[in-house]
């Protein structure tokens, strides 16, 4: 390990390399620009499915019907869903909450309308 070299700002890892003009993660794979990852992080802007900026702690609802794994009936649309956190999910799925009946689960912000 390096010791002027930076942990990683996504899993706070220690064993970070440069490579390309990036910094890299080998224990998540982040890789980010050594000047601007705090920049890139604060300027993410992450929008409901009718353009409304979402900020965390927001109150939305489901716009269209949503099949869930394991369950025989989905979420219907117009389910409110209190009190969501913006996150880096995998596959688009940036909305972190709980739903009513279905538990923790993570959502896309395309199939959402803030209240």
């Amino acid at each position: 390990m390096s010791e002027n070299l930076p942990a990683c700002p996504k899993c706070s890892g220690e064993y970070t390399y440069a490579m390309d003009g990036l910094m890299v993660c080998p224990e998540c794979g982040h890789e980010w620009t050594p000047d601007g990852g705090a920049a890139e992080a604060a300027e993410r802007v992450v929008k409901d499915a009718v353009g409304n900026v979402l900020a965390d702690g927001d109150t939305v609802t489901v716009v269209k019907a949503l099949k869930v794994k394991g369950s025989p009936s989905g979420i219907k649309a117009g389910t409110k869903v209190r009190n969501i956190r913006l996150v880096d999910g995998v596959d688009g799925h940036d909305i972190d909450c709980k739903v009513d009946g279905f538990g923790a689960m993570q959502l896309k912000s395309s199939v959402v309308k803030k209240i």
